[in-house]
């Protein structure tokens, strides 16, 4: 069985001082950019169709992680919370971050099928299809989070671990005693088959089809790329060949590093945190295994951005509504100078 340790006050502190020094701005951020493209989607009646309802699905999730971002890091750390407390703070956590993963998948696979099947775009997507799709992707995860609290979880090991009593954990700092039955960790609250069926049942499956629709996606667009310079080899235009290759050798190293930046850190957390579960061992450098979650998990929360930032009709309204505020503010400061000039003469 896992020994259970909880931090004390010093220490509990400085690793909330860091998780918030990391998840905060990374958090209002998120939340700030999600705004700013559902205000855009909101306000163009031309963007409201199935497919772009699909993507504000996706940004409304993403906008819930960006509010539980700095909840999220203390899943992984153990800490002093009654049972309920206890679950209360990881169900909910869980189940936001699943329904942005479902949701991710659900609108990665529409501009996949978008792409592969192009001929009809807008019956993709009828009515039939698209209200059972957006409700399974918030309806699932929610099941799945909830199962902990109609009895799938680990009270019985959480009360056995409370029958005595735990050192703090960090060998630095002077140790405090705690009741065992005060510390609260993810892997104290779901059992050991939750965890694999969701990482491996769950994630790791909407992470190897992300990555798989967007290699296809790439390979479809080599293919048209060299269709293209074949034509253009038969009017002999070099130039504009090697203007085509540029392009898409920009489009692939965009891809690639995006997809490095956004999901790496997450997948080295989520590898670590499996290893550490398999052995019962806990974290032993906390400051990297903290700063690692925060940029894994905020990282994977820019997907959504990245999106929508690239398309300009989801970004117009905002680009409109800063432009106006700018030239009144720049008329009202021009007004104030000449103000100040009139008075002064």
């Amino acid at each position: 069985m896992t020994t259970m340790v909880c931090n004390d006050t010093r220490s509990s502190g400085q690793e909330a001082q860091l998780i918030y020094a990391i998840t905060l701005p990374l958090s209002a951020t998120i939340i700030l950019a999600n705004l700013l493209i559902i205000l855009g989607i909101a306000s163009s009646r031309q963007l409201h169709n199935a497919r772009n309802y699909l993507y504000l699905s996706l940004l409304v999730a993403d906008l819930c992680m960006g509010v539980a971002l700095p909840f999220i890091p203390w899943m992984s750390l153990s800490r002093p919370l009654a049972f309920s407390s206890c679950l209360m703070v990881h169900i909910f956590p869980n189940f936001l971050f699943l329904a942005f993963i479902f949701n991710l998948v659900l609108v990665y696979y529409e501009r996949y099928m978008s792409i592969v099947s192009p001929v009809l775009p807008g019956h993709f997507w009828p009515r039939s299809r698209f209200v059972p799709a957006l409700l399974a992707v918030w309806l699932l995860p929610l099941v799945y989070a909830l199962l902990p609290a109609f009895g799938w979880n680990n009270k019985d090991r959480f009360d056995e671990v409370g029958s005595g009593w735990c050192p703090a954990a960090n060998n630095t700092v002077h140790s405090v005693a705690m009741p065992k039955d005060n510390c609260c960790i993810y892997h104290n609250i779901f059992p050991d088959t939750f965890i694999y069926l969701e990482v491996y049942g769950l994630l790791v499956p909407a992470i190897v089809s992300i990555a798989a629709m967007t290699g296809r996606v790439l390979w479809i667009t080599r293919v048209q790329m060299r269709d293209i310079q074949r034509q253009q080899r038969a009017v002999n235009s070099t130039e504009q060949r090697r203007k085509l290759g540029l392009r898409y050798t920009r489009c692939v190293a965009t891809v690639s590093l995006a997809f490095l930046v956004c999901w790496l850190p997450y997948i080295i957390y989520t590898l670590l945190c499996m290893v550490f579960l398999q052995n019962h061992e806990p974290q032993v450098n906390r400051t990297a295994y903290i700063v690692l979650s925060c940029t894994g998990v905020g990282g994977m929360s820019t997907v959504p951005l990245l999106l929508g930032l690239a398309n300009r009709e989801y970004t117009n309204p905002a680009r409109r509504l800063l432009r106006k505020v700018w030239h009144r503010w720049h008329r009202t400061h021009q007004q104030r100078d000449v103000n100040l000039q009139v008075f002064h003469s």
